[in-house]
């Protein structure tokens, strides 16, 4: 296949959001739409849904907690098309308050780290113009609220380091299973803090890129969907999963002479502030 050939790749996409994300991409992206699943046979019956509708998704296995299925994906992806397009991170797992600290250590794993293990391995494949798009969650700006100054200043600091982003995220896993998590200032809620991590990665590696690949024009941002009604959320949220697509959608198609946004937390297409 010619490495001119256009290519956007979806994690997590067999179902929820990113079913519904891969399934708009696929109307709208003038090229290949590549739809990622942990589980194999989940992500080629999602590619068949797909095709019973007109649309041809090709599949390709990713668990973002797997280095080695990240690399195969990487490889792949270098091979076929000489590099990537557009980026959607959207996997993830949520948390009750069930086995609290396993479950964040779990989320924390996936939702953070897996996060930053594909950034780190597909972000060098980025095509000039090419689009990053991290889905977050509102969730995040309202624990980022509940968590102490000194906490939030960090986070919001302009110049904050992936290593010491890094080095919160490992904290608050370690806090909580000491039982300090609220002493050091902390909030409740394990899924909310990964998605302060993604959000606060997103304006770090926007600002790498800025400054590595200025006269590329790549726009990276994170996003919140919205309250959707998937296994996630629940039946009760506002939102139908196309409706939570749009705005990822918006983002990964933003066209190539856009100056912005770049390195924003993005919802219902506008740029808010946290």
């Amino acid at each position: 296949m010619s490495s001119r050939n256009q290519v956007a790749l979806v994690t997590g996409g067999n179902r929820g959001i990113g079913f519904a994300i891969t399934r708009d991409l696929c109307r709208k992206f003038s090229g290949d739409v590549v739809l990622t699943a942990r589980d194999e046979a989940r992500g080629k019956s999602a590619v068949q849904q797909l095709q019973v509708e007109g649309l041809s998704p090709r599949f390709h296995q990713l668990d973002i907690d797997d280095p080695q299925s990240i690399r195969a994906l990487r490889d792949f992806l270098r091979k076929e098309y000489g590099g990537l397009d557009v980026l959607v991170n959207n996997a993830a797992i949520s948390t009750d308050l069930t086995h609290f600290y396993i479950q964040a250590e779990a989320a924390m794993k996936t939702n953070f780290f897996g996060t930053r293990a594909v950034c780190m391995e597909l972000l060098p494949l980025i095509k000039p113009q090419g689009r990053v798009v991290n889905v977050s969650s509102q969730i995040m700006r309202d624990a980022l609220k509940k968590c102490s100054p000194e906490l939030q200043k960090k986070f919001r600091s302009e110049t904050i380091t992936e290593e010491e982003l890094v080095g919160l995220m490992n904290k608050f896993v370690e806090d909580l299973k000491k039982g300090v998590h609220e002493k050091e200032g902390w909030p409740d809620s394990a899924y909310a803090v990964t998605k302060i991590g993604v959000t606060v990665l997103s304006r770090i590696h926007a600002r790498k890129l800025s400054e590595q690949r200025r006269g590329d024009k790549i726009l990276l941002n994170a996003c919140c969907p919205g309250g959707v009604r998937t296994d996630m959320a629940g039946p009760k949220a506002t939102k139908s999963p196309e409706e939570g697509a749009e705005t990822p959608v918006y983002l990964a198609l933003l066209p190539p002479d856009a100056e912005g946004p770049h390195g924003q937390f993005v919802q219902e297409k506008r740029v808010e502030p946290w």
